[in-house]
């Protein structure tokens, strides 16, 4: 059998959870089938043996329990306070999230894991406060009952007959790292509930009767036993999939999503399907045009069935269209959907049932060899809920579209009047009719005033053209036929130019977001810096949603200061940056989820919050102002991309200055190299010169005449100067490169400068004709005057070197405009175009043979070409004519008015 190996990318992954999970706390839950198991005693005992090992071990919250065994179990353990809430005059004492995190505990307990906190909590659900202290690297211990998992709400339902409010996902039951069964037989359950170990009596015989029979806490049991079962099934099946061996199915399930209460019973069908299966899951939701109209009512239902299939573990897809059907069975084919889940159609009489095809069967004609399932649905909330919908629009009534309708019937009447004194004939007058509905269905809001301008064609054409004329009655049978036909034709008509304006404005809607994605990604491949990447993000996301946009940049010490992007100029921003808005985004950033207004996390906030994130890095947060409605399925999929997009623009620019600092590093450690060996190899000339010289004098001072003595002292100065002028670059390039250098400009005269530079080169050019060429203006300069005298200095000195004995170097300086053009010339053999480009390159050296044995290591023009810029000028170099070299530099212009 041959070895499978992981790919490099598989490890670094595996790793990356690894060090992930090894930071994050472990979640053990203690399960039962129902109330008075012990779940909650048996927590308290583990929390003992725990605290027995040396475990710091807390009590967060614990119900309140009537029963004396399991209360006394409390004692013994450190207990954190609760958190008091006042709510409607009622004291509600909640688990304190902040006071835990603050005392940090290897272990803390806190009961009742599908609670619902109280309104004035951080978190809606006590599972998202579970979810924060594991985050945080505390383990937690936990209770449930199995009528609280999502997924089994409609099973216990229908054995039960009680719908369960308070819930959790299904994967914070799978992801624990321990589920501990707390199990009894139920029989003695139900003796235990009826001596009052559980509830009190008068509560105990309700429970009896209702929820804790036999037969109800033997099937729960069961069910139970079942999901433990499920959850080691797929502890084993990620082990396998960890050890490259077969994991998921090719089964790849859909579910549709809708606003009907019932959606929520087919999703949850759905993602059983799926867990048993071990396939992938996708929930679809079919954007039509009349989705906007949609009540307010039936689009929060609508978000809880999205928020629930998330939760399940779908991935939540989104189409826009107006046929449903083939919307739902071309994204089956393109996404290799395997089964499909819906809801039965709404049950039809005989004759409807022949004269249209159902929603089912439909989606049968055009998926024939797809598994579809119909899942029973209430007829009664759907009739209700149909009813009111039409009502709703009945009710609406617009006074424009009204005036339009009778606008275009009194044209349409006055062209036939027209045709009809022609003799055009009645077909041509109907086909006048006929097109005013089409212009009514364009003009008009809704389809209801192109059908009731229908009903008004036909009686004006009777009233108007038909004999007897001016009267609502017809001579010929016949016209009956023909004002059906008219009614039939205007109403068919009407209704399809309707749909197509519809189709015409979702899809340049759908266009315009697309747009917006894209040039998104273009402008942010763009961008050159943190702060152009957030105003492209928050611009794009103020034209997608036209909503006021709050973003926070972040740093390595935490989230900056905000910008605000407003959508009007008169909104006030105070409010969205106030402490409490920055608590949520401080949040959103330190936990890398969604927070704010519309999220079951601070909803008291203006804003909702989303992380710029890839992956687990956090590059800054956005805030989103949301009044009334909250962001649809499709803008929300935008926003995620966008947000995204920036991440990965942030995490590119990051990297993009890490390399740019891993490049400058190498080359200052390359700068280093070189200047140690330039310095080593360099300094020993000089000083070997400087000793052997010294000693020479040391030991023959007598016997050498005064004619060579002094030779000897210029060449020990020489050297001197040589090493100090060198040692001077040297520090100067290093203050440069540092950043530290101070430059103290002023006003000096450029002569003077030049000349201070002549004395100091006095001894290296006694064997070359140095010439400055003085003038009579008097051009003053704005400079740090000893940093140009070293400039000098080094440009005259590489001449120097470069150039045979005899040369002449000359110096000049003119007035150009608004600066100073200064030219040091040699008659030298000059320069190849391949060495001028490299010559102000640091430790760049020309091999020459004329130069001398000193050619220095490299530094001095680069450090002249610094100073230069760094005095607001440049510098060049070029050939001189007939022969040698020139460099030329230019300086600001001082004026001086010397009235004054």
């Amino acid at each position: 059998m041959p070895i499978i190996r992981k790919s490099p990318e598989k490890i670094l992954e595996q790793i990356h959870i690894e060090e992930h999970e090894s930071k994050r706390g472990k979640l053990k839950i203690f399960f039962g089938y129902a109330a008075g198991v012990g779940k909650t005693y048996a927590m308290l005992e583990a929390a003992h043996e725990a605290k027995k090992q040396g475990i710091d071990v807390v009590a967060g919250y614990i119900e309140p329990h009537a029963r004396p065994a399991t209360a006394a179990l409390v004692n013994g353990l450190e207990v954190i306070s609760p958190l008091v809430i006042n709510h409607k005059d009622i004291t509600l004492n909640e688990f304190n999230l902040d006071a835990a995190i603050k005392r940090n505990p290897q272990l803390i307990l806190v009961d009742e894991l599908a609670h619902t906190n109280a309104d004035g909590c951080r978190h809606i659900k006590r599972y998202q406060d579970i979810e924060e202290l594991l985050k945080a690297g505390i383990d937690v211990y936990t209770t449930i009952n199995v009528q609280h998992i999502e997924s089994l709400n409609d099973i216990v339902a229908s054995i039960t007959k009680i719908i369960v409010r308070e819930r959790i996902p299904d994967r914070i039951f799978d992801e624990a790292e321990q589920v501990e069964l707390v199990d009894i037989e139920p029989s003695d359950l139900v003796t235990r509930l009826s001596e009052g170990k559980i509830y009190q009596k008068e509560q105990a015989d309700r429970a009896l009767g209702n929820f804790f029979t036999v037969e109800n806490l033997t099937a729960l049991r069961e069910i139970a036993l079942r999901r433990m079962a499920d959850r080691v099934n797929k502890i084993s099946l990620k082990v396998k999939n960890e050890n490259n061996k077969d994991y998921y199915t090719n089964e790849h399930i859909l579910v549709c999503l809708s606003s009907s209460p019932s959606n929520s019973k087919i999703i949850r069908t759905a993602a059983r399907m799926a867990n048993a299966f071990k396939a992938q899951f996708t929930a679809l939701f079919v954007q039509t045009s009349s989705f906007e109209k949609t009540s307010l009512e039936n689009k929060k239902r609508l978000k809880e069935n999205i928020h629930l299939a998330e939760q399940l573990g779908a991935k939540i897809e989104m189409v826009v269209g107006e046929d449903i059907p083939f919307q739902i069975a071309e994204f089956a084919r393109l996404a290799g959907v395997s089964k499909l889940v819906i809801g039965r159609s709404t049950a039809r009489n005989g004759f409807m049932r022949l004269m249209r095809k159902s929603f089912t069967d439909k989606l049968i004609e055009q998926l024939p060899n797809l598994d579809i399932h119909v899942i029973p649905d209430n007829k009664a909330l759907f009739y209700k809920n149909f009813w009111k919908k039409s009502v709703n629009e009945r009710e609406i009534c617009n006074t424009s579209d009204i005036i339009t309708i009778l606008v275009i019937l009194i044209i349409t009447s006055m062209i036939g009047m027209l045709f009809y004194s022609m003799n055009l004939g009645e077909a041509n007058i109907m086909t006048v009719y006929i097109l005013g509905v089409l212009i009514a269905a364009l003009k008009t809001s809704k389809r209801l005033y192109s059908v009731v301008l229908s009903v008004l064609n036909v009686l004006a054409f009777d009233f108007l053209f038909i004999e007897p004329r001016y009267t609502f009655t017809a001579y010929d049978p016949v016209y009956i036929i023909t004002f059906s036909v008219m009614f039939v034709s205007a109403f068919v008509t009407g209704g399809l130019t309707n749909k197509i304006k519809k189709q015409a404005i979702q899809s340049a809607k759908l266009a315009y977001r697309t747009k917006i994605l894209l040039e998104t990604n273009q402008l942010l491949q763009q961008a050159g810096s943190d702060a152009a990447i957030a105003t492209v993000t928050s611009h794009q996301l103020l034209k997608l949603l036209n909503k006021t946009i709050v973003y926070y940049s972040a740093d390595k010490k935490g989230l900056l200061p905000p910008v605000v992007y407003n959508v009007k100029n008169d909104v006030h921003t105070e409010q969205l940056i106030n402490s409490n808005e920055r608590a949520v985004a401080q949040w959103v950033y330190k936990n890398n989820k969604r927070a704010g207004v519309k999220t079951g996390t601070l909803n008291n906030a203006k804003c909702q919050y989303l992380a710029i994130r890839s992956k687990d890095n956090v590059y800054g947060v956005v805030g989103i102002a949301i009044d009334n409605e909250d962001l649809d399925v499709f803008e929300n999929n935008l926003v995620l991309s966008i947000l995204g997009e920036c991440a990965l623009a942030l995490e590119k620019e990051i990297y993009s200055k890490k390399r740019q600092e891993i490049y400058l590093q190498a080359k200052n450690e390359q700068l280093r190299s070189n200047l140690l060996r330039s310095i080593s190899h360099d300094l020993r000339t000089p000083l070997t010169s400087i000793s052997g010289n010294a000693d020479f004098l040391l030991s023959n001072s007598a016997k050498i005449d005064d004619v060579k003595r002094q030779e000897l002292y210029n060449n020990i100065y020489d050297d001197s100067m040589w090493l100090i002028n060198l040692v001077e670059n040297i520090l100067f390039i290093t203050r440069i490169e540092n950043k530290t250098m101070k430059i103290n400009l002023q006003t000096e005269l450029l002569d003077d400068i030049i000349n201070e530079a002549l004395k100091h080169l006095y001894r290296r050019g006694k064997n070359h004709h140095i010439v400055f060429e003085e003038t009579k203006d008097i051009m003053m300069v704005k400079v740090d005057a000893r940093l140009l005298v070293q400039v000098f200095i080094n440009i005259i000195d590489n001449a120097i070197k470069y150039t045979p004995k005899g040369s002449t170097i000359t110096i000049s300086a003119k007035i150009k405009s608004d600066k100073i053009e200064v030219s040091i010339a040699d008659n030298g053999q000059g320069i190849s175009d391949e060495a001028k480009d490299k010559l102000f390159e640091m430790f760049y050296t020309v091999n020459s043979t004329v130069a001398d044995s000193r050619r220095g290591i490299g530094i001095g023009l680069s450090l002249c070409k610094s100073i230069i810029i760094a005095h607001g000028g440049e510098i060049k170099v070029r050939d001189n004519k007939p022969q040698g070299t020139v460099f030329i530099f230019t300086l600001p212009k001082e004026e001086i008015n010397f009235n004054e």
